[in-house]
């Protein structure tokens, strides 16, 4: 399941859903919380906007999403990404991933939030004491 929102989620419910959904087929649920933080490159950030492609963007998640289910053998995996202005200490992104054994769920969790900081089309402005400036993800 992928989604890109400007709301925010709820990790938990997400994992909830998650787990139920998967009952007696998952041995392990590994999850990556993606926050917005104070300091890049040197700089106070106050502020963090994401915009994206529509429709090119959750194909990209679509196929992150596929890669990961078919390469570690996953039940079920989650990617959120939000998009729109976020302040600091915000949820960005939640990336889960639901296998019967840990390692393929821990491996396949990295790879998602991995490629999909590399892949997948956002682009990010960050709001410094100096201005606003544009930075790759």
């Amino acid at each position: 399941m992928i989604r890109v929102q400007t709301e925010d989620f709820d990790s938990g419910a997400e994992l909830e859903k998650m787990r139920t959904g998967c009952a007696g087929k998952v041995g392990a649920i590994v999850s990556f919380i993606g926050l917005v933080r104070d300091l890049n490159q040197g700089n106070q950030i106050s502020q963090l906007t994401l915009e994206h492609y529509p429709g090119m963007t959750e194909k990209a998640l679509e196929k992150v999403a596929a890669d990961a289910i078919e390469h570690w053998n996953l039940v079920d995996s989650i990617i959120i990404h939000r998009v729109g202005p976020l302040m600091l200490d915000n949820r960005i992104v939640f990336v889960a991933a639901a296998s019967p054994h840990r390692k393929n769920a821990f491996l396949a969790c990295e790879y998602m939030i991995d490629t999909l900081k590399t892949d997948a089309p956002f682009w990010k402005q960050e709001d410094t004491p100096v201005g606003k400036r544009w930075v790759g993800t």
